[in-house]
């Protein structure tokens, strides 16, 4: 039996790691893991359950305080952290903590499929399955946000019993075997003596009803297949892997169950113009010898679609670098506040081919001192060639 890692050492934090900094740990390992950036990749795919359920237990503050203490023996539901392979979480459920670490919309989660909420004792209710999309944004899209909109083929309600399951003229009604519970006691021996557990009535599997007469249309599941054409709001400055929830516009709950949701996987497209760095943009601006020597002014591409003039001074050498504030993209919605800002590197073109004249009127500067680089110029190039591989 594979041996279980420690949780805070599966999230690379410290025991003392705030909420903070344990949501961005897992954040990083699930981009990084995401079945969609790995397809067939069975050990990705562990490593990405193996972070889920280490931050379901960590991002809890009573589960946490029960790990610290019991560690993976503790008293987690009477039966210890048993992880996704005891019935517990599977990749479904894994995707619905998505919306909370990745920037989704709209409030919690249920279940993913099957039944949603507890059975304490009461009737269970169904849940629609989850959806999961994949869009790829430009840099443009992701600087402001963009509404998409996407045809859907999935469960919906059926018209013709209008969800009940039932045909027109029945009803359901109460289970005579669990008395609408949804669950029967059973008595079993046991080694330490006869104990009674709860299990799922066999009669309306769970439901507490027991529809007389079924749906022709749907067979008495209250669903059917259709199609919606679904508009998604994705918020500005989201990055790639993040996910963005979309409560309730996942599959319909059979016989009137709560809806699933969509869960909408964000791929970045290539721009050819920035780079992007978390927030900050950056761009090369390939200057001419003339400006770089002599100075003057030149426009700078901005994300927004604008341009600003930025003074180029006398004497620039290449690798400097100039900072335009707030002209970078926007932080998404629970991840910082502010705008990031344009990072201009400046190279500097030097001609691959000259003129007669042109190559006469360089030979004449070839000895003076003012062309060859001092100590200092040299020793900030060396340093800077020295940053670039730490």
């Amino acid at each position: 039996m594979v041996q279980k890692r420690d949780y805070y050492e599966v999230l690379g934090v410290q025991k003392t790691a705030t909420d903070d900094e344990i949501k961005k740990a897992y954040r990083k390992i699930a981009i990084k893991y995401h079945p969609d950036r790995n397809p067939g990749n069975k050990e990705a795919e562990e490593k990405f359950k193996e972070a889920a359920e280490a931050y379901d237990i960590l991002h809890d503050q009573q589960k946490r305080a029960s790990y610290d203490q019991f560690g993976f023996n503790g008293p987690q539901g009477g039966g210890g952290f048993g992880g996704f392979s005891g019935g517990g979480m599977d990749m479904d459920d894994i995707f619905s903590m998505f919306g909370d670490i990745f920037g989704g919309h709209g409030g919690g989660f249920g279940g993913f499929g099957g039944f949603g909420g507890g059975q304490q004792g009461g009737a269970r209710q169904y849940r629609g399955n989850d959806l999961r999309l994949k869009v790829t944004l430009t840099l443009q899209e992701i600087a402001t946000g963009v509404t998409k909109k996407f045809k859907l083929r999935k469960d919906v309600e059926c018209t013709h019993c209008h969800g009940t399951g039932a045909e027109n003229g029945s009803s359901s009604e109460t289970c005579k075997t669990c008395g609408g519970r949804g669950v029967v006691m059973k008595t079993v021996r046991t080694m330490l003596g006869m104990m009674q557990t709860q299990t799922e009535c066999p009669e309306c599997h769970g439901e507490g009803t027991v529809i007389k007469n079924k749906c022709k249309a749907c067979g008495g599941s209250g669903v059917v297949k259709g199609e919606e054409v679904v508009e998604i709001q994705i918020p500005a400055g989201v990055a790639q892997g993040m996910v963005v929830n979309v409560p309730g516009k996942g599959n319909a709950g059979p016989h009137n169950g709560v809806n699933g949701n969509i869960q909408v996987y964000i791929e970045e497209q290539d721009n050819d113009t920035f780079i992007r760095d978390d927030k900050d943009l950056i761009y090369n601006l390939l200057l001419d010898f003339p400006t770089a020597a002599l100075g003057g002014e030149v426009e700078i591409p901005t994300i927004q679609g604008t341009k600003v003039k930025v003074k180029i001074d006398a004497g620039t050498q290449p690798g400097k670098t100039l900072r335009l504030r707030g002209k970078g993209l926007p932080a998404v919605q629970g991840y910082g506040s502010g705008m990031g800002d344009l990072v201009v590197n400046i190279s500097v073109y030097v001609p691959k081919t000259l003129e007669k004249d042109e190559k006469k009127m360089i030979e004449q500067f070839k000895d003076s001192d003012n062309f060859k680089g001092d100590a200092s110029t040299k020793q900030t190039i060396f340093q800077k060639f020295k940053n670039y591989f730490n």
